[in-house]
């Protein structure tokens, strides 16, 4: 879809968005043994926001993460960061994100806001790119952006780590969040 002034005008992007789950990706990426990304994925995750097209600042958004929905395609991996050493499921059950400012800038949005993981809450900015917005086939209206962020996972108090015999270790402190939002205007 090509994103044009019509799909971004302020009443096209203005009201409350639900997060379409079978059409959203909320994943990152992490450098393993200095040479390759792993890649993760959250699958059970609900968020809403509210923009105000006319007043963006005044916009909001908030999104809840189970974290034990974590995934990497990879059993023992995926045990290993669900455990006390990383997540701790079992003791902090979701991840969070809710909003304390946006700003936009022609296309592209800066939302701010606290992102809580293992039971520790940090400001992070997503900076998203508007995708655009369309009608489905039945009516609904839908809103895509795309976003990313960089956190420092011992920031969270995710600090397991070994080093390597060649040096370095074996898994970055950078985290890179990635976000496929598709969402449905309520």
């Amino acid at each position: 879809m090509t994103v044009t002034a019509e799909t971004t005008s302020p009443a096209a992007i203005t009201g409350t968005w639900a997060i379409d789950p079978t059409h959203t990706t909320i994943g990152f990426t992490i450098r393993h043994a200095m040479i390759a990304k792993v890649r993760g994925r959250f699958a059970e995750f609900e968020g809403t926001f509210v923009i105000d097209g006319a007043n963006v600042g005044a916009s909001t958004a908030s999104l809840t993460i189970q974290a034990a929905s974590f995934s990497s395609e990879n059993a023992d991996r995926d045990g290993h960061v669900k455990s006390a050493e990383f997540l701790d499921v079992e003791n902090f059950p979701t991840l969070t994100f809710t909003s304390t400012s946006a700003v936009q800038q022609g296309n592209a949005f800066t939302v701010t806001g606290d992102l809580t993981i293992h039971g520790v809450t940090q400001s992070v900015p997503v900076v998203f790119e508007l995708a655009g917005t369309s009608t489905d086939p039945w009516g609904g209206n839908r809103i895509g952006f795309e976003g990313t962020a960089e956190i420092s996972r011992e920031a969270f108090g995710l600090t397991w780590n070994t080093a390597l015999e060649t040096g370095g270790v074996l898994i970055s402190d950078t985290v890179k969040l990635v976000l496929d939002v598709e969402a449905v205007k309520q």
